[in-house]
This record gives structure tokens, C-alpha cells and sequence, in this order.
């Protein structure tokens, strides 16, 4: 345990310090380390390949100059340094700084000291960004900047997936600037030493995806029991219901712990649950006074709780949902949990339930350049020039700055038409979110805390209306809407404390549409064989085990019907300015099979200008590149496939998108934009 005697000690020498950083930055570190119980860094030795951690590490830059971090650790962290001032009655510190006195960068809580630690990151940033392939071989791509001001505080910014990406606030826009008092908190330097240690140990989204998993688990098991008795649409129905109430009471739109107490008082009375639940239901879903809860509680409505139908549990059952309700659902990690709960939920797929999922790291290598980097280039654009004028005195003008960037913000309309459960969605809402903090942070350091305008009315805001999805699975497109409700509050609560949401506090907004996204028709006829029984064929999904090999092959018992398409025609899609996402992949040998000879017959006469060689996912990326050369979008991008490896299909592509598009290409994506992408 640290001495708290140290650590006032450590706080009250270095909270006077001045005169500058080079002067003071090393002996800072140094003793930091040790107030951390983390090992000091080592001298630095003539061949670069050794110095791993070290003070002052040599980085190639552009143009052939050569700069040098304040502090590295191979692997963790770059660290760079500024020595700002505090502002004493009577002392004109400003202006001694710009005669150049040695008093520091410059006065905190002004925005020159905002100016010096953006640049400060901005260059912390452009140094891990240049790291050497040799340095980068050895370790990989730090996942943490750490900005210091020496005596004064300490801001962190990650980069989990270490590819290159975009540098965010950690753990929010709100919280990721530690001050030196903050150290008596014992989770703080545990999180501080956790940097030396195991910077990726701090990733959320790990300890976010085996509480999750383990979540699924639970409600798949509990699905699994109700299905012999009811539909399985209805088991998801009210499976997704309960689930959702569990969150709300742990993140505080309902009493905290009040749903898990009820299920524990229910326990020894299972026939009252069925008829307790209903009622609790009714009152979210239009708000008022809970006599379950003894409470009022907000109006969620939003069209999940429009059906308020609670199945009967026996014990064993309750105990399922109980042991599901005692995970803390603050931490559950949308990006997967969608995919999760669908399997969980859908007894086709539930024995995929501890197999692959795509990884959040995969979803963010195409968001980020699909999405982000042109948003985040604007954003900086935007960031300097308010900067820049607020420290001309002009602060009104650098809030509007930053306002018009708020409200573009909050109009970008991002469409997945292939959203399946919203993973990718939701990784779009949360980066957006995170944009947005770092936005309104800004705001209140230029003095626009006191007025706030409209950015924090809901009008101005990130929300879930701006994201949009179609997909063909109900259950999957009612999962997609749920993920982005739940995603979207998680962050309201990390960002905005306790304050509560607007009600009601889900709204239906219509914007994961439940069709196919390749193919619309005026209506199907069943195709009939020669004595007028229904022609059918295996549902492309369901399988079972070979009596001989064990390897899963299609359930031949599993049957749909085959139909003729009436009238068919391209689908349209909702306007958006960025496209993402993972189109199904389903090779042209195959898509008869799969989705049918009339569906098959139908696609390839609606779209004369797809050959029929190609495959099914190339419908996606004809029309994705339709809406780019008319103009219609900015960017998009979708995950590649072995199709899109194919030879034949990079020139059906190229033929979609004409000469005019700039590429961005990753080993797991393509990204497509316009050359000069419209803005605002």
C-alpha cells in the first residue's frame, strides 16, 4: 500500500514546479515511477534497437528530421511533456511568457494552455505514428499517448487497436485528464501503473467481451428451456425485455438493484412472476408510479415495451435469470453482445454460440477510415482555427467555431444495409460519441460551459436516429435497435454522470428497417410442382452433424418454400452520407441453394449491369458505388472477402466505380470515397 505521507509529499514538491519541462520533466517521471511502485526507465544505450524504455527516444520524421519522445516504453506508451503555470492575482504570467521569460508553456485554464497540450498530443501522436517498422516489429504500435503537464496533470489517450488508427481520450472525453491529487486514489494509480505494466490490460472492451459471453450463455440456456412451451419469437421477445430492464437498473433509469431484489423476492413465489413483470412493464412503458418498485420511474416506450407479455417461470428458470441479472450490465460490450444474443436467442444458430464472432478490432479497421478520419481531419481543422481565435480574444467567434462542427456532428447519417444485430452500427455510434465529447470538452475549456446553447439539448446531440440499417432476420434487426439503444446510453452515463435522458428513453425511430436490401417486389407467388403441391428448398441455414464425417452439412428436413417475385426492382436505401458493413457472402455457385431459383432468377433480371457470374455480395458494393459516383454519399466502405480477392470481381467493381474514386485498402477492407468529399 502507498504511504499517503508520500504521496502528499510527491503532490506538494511538484506543484510549485516551473521554469519549463526539460528542466523538470525527467526527475518528475522518475519519482512518479516510484510513487508507482513501477520500474524507472533505463539509460539509453548507443544501438536504438535497445532502447526500449527510455527518456528522449530517437523517431524519424518526415522530410528527414529527427525528433525525440520524452519518455517511451516500447509497446505502451509515448509520453510527452509541457510544464504549464498556474495564474497568481497580479502577475501577469501571459505576458512574461511571451518575453520569453522561464516560466513555462503556458497559464492553465486558458486556451493558450489548451493550444500547448493539443499540440502537445498532436506531437506525441506523429511520433507513434513514425515509429520505425524495426521498433514497431519488436513491440507493435504503443497503445497509449500520455500528455504531462509537469506538477499539474496527466491526460490519456488510446488507441486499442493499434493499427494506425485515431488516438482517443481514455477512458471518456471527460475523464482522461488525471491531476496530480487524483493519486490518492487508490484505482487511479492502479490504472496509472497498469501503463508500465499491461497497457492492454485497460482495453475495456476485453474484460467487456468475457462478461458478455458469459451473459449470452446464460440467456441461451434459459431460451433453450422455453422453447418446448412457447415460440421462439416470443421467448426473444421477452428474453430482450428482461435483459434491458436488468441494464436500466444497473446504469440507474430504475432503482438500483430493484429488478434483481424482485426476481429474489419472487424466487420462492415463481407463479406471481409472470403477472408482476407485466405490470412493472406497463408502467415503462408509459412512465408513472411503480407499485411494483414502490417508485416513479421514467417512460422508456420506444416500441420495446409495447408488448408487455412476461412468460411463467419455474425456479430453475428464475435462477438462469437471476445469475444473468447479477452481471453488471454497465460493462457489457455492444459490439459483440449483438451477435451473442442472437445466437443465444435463435435455436439454428445457438451452437455457434462459443465460436467466432468478429472482433471489434476488425470492425474498427473500417470505421475508422471509412468514418473517422475524414470527420476527425475536419475536426482539427475546425479545433486549431477556434483555438486560434480565441486566443486573438475573439471567443465568440471560436464558439461558433466549434458549434457548426457540433451540429455536423450531429447530422451525419451512417447506413449499414447489411446490419445484421448493429455491431458495426454501433461501433459508428460510439466513436461518433466519443468525437462528440472531446467537442463539447473543447467547448467548456473556450468558456462555453455557462451558455451551452442548444449542444447539450437533444436536437444538437449524437443519437441513435442518425444510424440506419436494413436487414432480412426480425430478430436480428430487433437486436440491432436494442444494441444501439443500450450503446447509446452507456454513454450518456459515462459522459454526463447521473443526469438522466430526455423521456421517453427509447424512441422509435424506425431506422433499422426489417426487408432485403438488394431486391424489392411488388409480391411472391409459391412456385408449384406438376400436382399443385408447394416447391420447396433447404432454409441455406439450418444443419446437422454427418452420421459419418461429424462435420456439419444442410438439414435436408429443414424446408421453405420457393417463390416467384412479382414486379421485382432494385431496393432503395435511406439517405446517408457514410455507408458501412460486412454484405453477406455467398458465391454465384452456391446462391441458387441458398436463396432460391426465383429469388436468384429475380436478382440477376432486376440488375442487368452485375453479371451473373458475380457473386451475391456484389449487389451491396453495385449499389454503395451507384450512390457514390451520383454524389449521394461521401465514403464507403464494406470487409472483403475471398470474393472480392477474386480477379473477376475487382473488375466488376472497378466498373461500378469508374477511375474517379480515391482507395483506401486494408488486408481486411476497402474503403471508397470521392476525391474531394463534400463537407458541412
Amino acid at each position: 500500500m502507498t504511504d499517503p505521507t508520500s504521496i502528499d509529499s510527491f503532490i506538494q514538491r511538484w506543484r510549485t514546479s516551473g521554469a519549463g519541462e526539460r528542466a523538470n520533466f525527467q526527475q518528475f517521471a522518475v519519482e512518479l515511477c516510484d510513487l508507482l511502485g513501477v520500474d524507472r526507465p533505463d539509460p539509453t544505450r548507443p544501438d536504438e534497437v535497445d532502447n526500449a524504455y527510455v527518456f528522449e527516444k530517437s523517431v524519424p520524421l518526415p522530410h528527414g528530421s529527427t525528433g525525440r519522445i520524452d519518455l517511451y516504453r516500447r509497446g505502451h506508451f509515448v509520453m510527452e511533456a509541457k510544464q504549464g503555470v498556474d495564474a497568481v492575482d497580479g502577475v501577469d504570467f501571459a505576458a512574461l511568457i511571451g518575453r520569453r521569460r522561464r516560466r513555462g508553456t503556458a497559464v492553465r485554464g486558458t486556451a493558450s494552455w489548451d493550444t500547448e497540450m493539443e499540440k502537445a498530443r498532436r506531437q506525441a501522436e506523429a511520433y507513434a505514428r513514425n515509429l520505425p517498422p524495426a521498433e514497431l516489429g519488436k513491440g507493435g504500435r504503443p497503445p497509449f499517448l500520455v500528455v504531462v503537464d509537469v506538477g499539474n496533470t496527466l491526460a490519456l489517450y488510446s488507441e486499442f487497436t493499434r493499427t494506425g488508427g485515431n488516438y482517443v481520450p481514455f477512458p471518456d472525453p471527460v475523464n482522461y485528464r488525471f491531476a496530480l491529487e487524483d493519486l490518492h486514489d487508490a484505482d487511479v494509480r492502479t490504472l496509472l501503473a497498469a501503463l508500465w505494466a499491461d497497457p492492454m490490460s485497460l482495453d475495456p472492451t476485453r474484460r467487456s467481451a468475457r462478461v458478455t459471453r458469459r451473459i449470452a450463455e446464460q440467456l441461451a440456456q434459459l431460451a433453450r428451456s422455453l422453447e418446448g412451451k412457447h415460440d421462439a419469437e416470443a421467448v426473444a421477445g421477452f428474453l430482450m425485455r428482461c435483459l434491458f430492464t436488468m441494464f436500466a437498473e444497473d446504469v440507474g433509469l430504475l432503482p438500483d438493484r430493484s429488478f434483481t431484489h424482485l426476481l429474489a423476492d419472487l424466487r420462492n413465489d415463481p407463479a406471481s412472476f409472470a403477472p408482476m413483470l407485466e405490470h412493472l412493464w406497463q408502467t415503462m412503458n408509459r412512465g408513472g408510479f411503480s407499485v411494483i418498485l414502490r417508485t416513479q420511474i421514467p417512460q422508456f416506450n420506444g416500441g420495446l415495451f409495447a408488448d408487455v407479455t412476461a412468460l411463467p417461470l419455474d425456479g430453475m428458470q428464475l435462477d438462469l435469470l437471476m445469475a444473468a441479472a447479477q452481471a453488471d450490465w454497465r460493462d457489457v460490450e455492444p459490439a459483440i453482445f449483438g451477435t451473442l444474443l442472437e445466437r443465444a436467442l435463435d435455436p439454428v444458430e445457438r451452437h455457434k454460440l462459443g465460436a467466432h464472432y468478429t472482433p471489434r478490432a476488425y470492425v474498427d479497421r473500417l470505421v475508422q477510415p471509412t468514418l473517422m478520419d475524414p470527420l476527425r481531419r475536419e475536426w482539427d481543422a475546425v479545433k486549431a482555427a477556434a483555438l486560434l481565435l480565441s486566443d486573438e480574444e475573439r471567443a465568440k467567434d471560436a464558439l461558433a467555431e466549434i458549434d457548426g462542427f457540433q451540429r455536423r456532428l450531429s447530422q451525419v447519417r451512417v447506413l449499414d444495409p447489411a446490419c445484421g444485430s448493429g455491431n458495426f452500427l454501433y461501433v459508428a455510434l460510439e466513436h461518433l460519441k466519443r468525437l462528440e465529447g472531446e467537442v463539447l470538452e473543447v467547448r467548456r475549456n473556450l468558456g462555453g460551459a455557462g451558455s451551452q446553447l442548444a449542444l447539450e439539448m437533444e436536437e444538437v446531440m449524437v443519437t441513435p436516429q442518425q444510424f440506419h440499417g436494413i436487414e432480412v432476420n426480425p430478430r436480428a434487426a430487433a437486436i440491432a435497435e436494442l444494441v444501439l439503444w443500450i450503446g447509446y446510453l452507456q454513454w450518456h452515463f459515462r459522459t454526463r454522470g447521473e443526469t438522466t435522458p430526455s423521456t421517453p428513453i427509447l424512441r422509435n425511430f424506425h431506422n433499422i428497417e426489417c426487408r432485403d436490401a438488394v431486391l424489392a417486389w411488388r409480391a411472391q407467388e409459391p412456385l408449384l410442382d406438376a400436382h399443385g403441391a408447394p416447391i420447396t428448398r433447404w432454409d441455406g441455414r439450418t444443419t446437422r452433424p454427418h452420421p459419418v464425417t461429424g462435420e456439419e452439412v444442410p438439414d435436408e428436413h429443414a424446408r421453405v418454400p420457393v417463390y416467384r417475385y412479382l414486379d421485382p426492382q432494385p431496393a432503395q436505401w435511406p439517405a446517408a452520407d457514410f455507408i458501412i458493413g460486412n454484405p453477406p457472402f455467398i458465391g454465384t455457385a452456391r446462391m441458387r441453394d441458398a436463396l432460391g431459383d426465383g429469388y436468384t432468377e429475380a436478382l440477376r433480371r432486376t440488375y442487368s449491369a452485375v453479371p451473373d457470374s458475380a457473386d451475391y455480395v456484389m449487389y451491396w458494393w453495385h449499389n454503395a458505388a451507384q450512390l457514390l459516383r451520383r454524389g449521394h454519399i461521401e465514403r464507403f466502405g464494406f470487409i472483403t472477402t475471398n470474393s472480392l480477392r477474386q480477379t473477376f470481381n475487382r473488375r466488376v467493381l472497378q466498373t461500378f466505380l469508374g477511375d474517379q474514386t480515391n482507395v483506401a485498402a486494408s488486408p481486411l477492407s476497402l474503403v471508397y470515397a470521392i476525391p474531394d468529399p463534400p463537407v458541412g
